[in-house]
C-alpha cells in the first residue's frame, strides 16, 4: 500500500449540491426554492419565534413574558431568629454571621427581617434593616448600624 493508493472509506465523503448550475444537475432553473414566494427571494430571513402570522407561542404563554431588572440588588437575608447564636451584648457583623455560618458569603450585602423575636440587646451591623427588624432590636435595648450597601445609596 502506498500513500497515492489510499482513500476515503465507501460514503464517508460527500459531495457538496451545487444549486443553479443547469438542469442536468437535477438542482436547476429554481436551484431547490421553489417558485415565487418570500422563500424564493434573495435575502430572505425569518424573524426568530415568527409563526407565520399566527399568534407566536412566546406571547401565547403569560408567565413567559416579562423583563429581567438589571439593577436588581439580590440581599443575603437574615431572620432575627438566627441572631440568637450570638451572646448578650455582642457586635453582629457580617463576617461573623458568615463565620457563624448564617450567611453563605459576602458577596451579597446583608438584609436583617423580623422573622423570630431577640430578647437581649445586639448591636447589628449589616447592610440594610426591615423597619419591624429595627423596631424589634431596639425594643430589646439594641443598637442597629447600616453599613456597606445602604450607607452609600442613601
Amino acid at each position: 500500500m502506498r500513500q497515492n493508493e489510499l482513500s476515503p472509506a465507501p460514503g464517508s465523503r460527500k459531495e457538496r449540491k451545487r444549486v443553479g448550475r443547469g438542469n442536468g444537475s437535477g438542482h436547476g432553473t429554481y436551484s431547490g426554492r421553489g417558485s415565487k414566494g418570500q422563500k424564493s427571494r434573495s435575502g430572505y430571513r425569518m424573524k426568530p419565534g415568527f409563526e407565520g402570522g399566527q399568534l407566536p407561542l412566546i406571547r401565547r404563554l403569560p408567565r413567559k413574558r416579562g423583563f429581567t431588572n438589571i439593577f436588581r440588588v439580590e440581599y443575603s437575608v437574615v431572620n432575627l431568629d438566627k441572631l440568637s447564636f450570638f451572646e448578650a451584648g455582642s457586635e453582629v457583623t457580617p463576617e461573623r454571621l458568615l463565620a457563624a455560618g448564617i450567611i453563605k458569603s459576602l458577596q451579597h450585602p446583608v438584609k436583617i427581617l423580623a422573622g423570630g423575636d431577640i430578647s437581649y440587646p445586639l448591636l447589628v451591623k449589616a447592610d440594610k434593616f426591615s423597619d419591624a427588624a429595627r423596631a424589634k432590636i431596639e425594643a430589646a435595648g439594641g443598637t442597629v448600624e447600616e453599613v456597606g450597601y445602604a450607607a452609600e445609596t442613601d
